[in-house]
């Protein structure tokens, strides 16, 4: 699937079952709390939080979807083709940390 026939496909959702987008604020603040969740699951298996009972169901992919899920709705509703955008911003970074990265002494081990 490509970037714009998720944005096809999550706006066809959308139509169908969802009645409408949210409003862009309220997807704004669904986002920070889908990267909440997202960055609990990673405290707990990558860092040092130990796993209440209720996290125990939570599952890292689908925390990552959901999070992608609202991304899409946003630049579904404001409009922004995301495929187009993220090779723009691939282009911009190779442009400006071409170097950068590879001549940064604390990534070397």
């Amino acid at each position: 699937m490509t970037i714009i026939e998720a944005q096809q496909q999550v706006d066809e959702w959308i139509s169908k079952y969802g009645v409408r987008y949210f409003g862009e604020l309220t997807n704004m603040a669904l986002l920070t709390e889908e990267v909440g969740e997202l960055a609990r699951i990673m405290a707990r298996t990558y860092g040092e939080q130990s796993f209440k009972s209720s996290d125990l169901n939570k599952d890292l992919s689908e925390e990552i979807a959901d999070v992608l899920w609202v991304l899409i709705c946003i630049a579904n509703q404001t409009g922004v083709n995301l495929e187009e955008s993220f090779i723009r911003s691939i282009e911009k970074k190779t442009n400006r940390d071409s170097n950068r990265h590879l001549n940064n002494q604390k990534l070397k081990s």
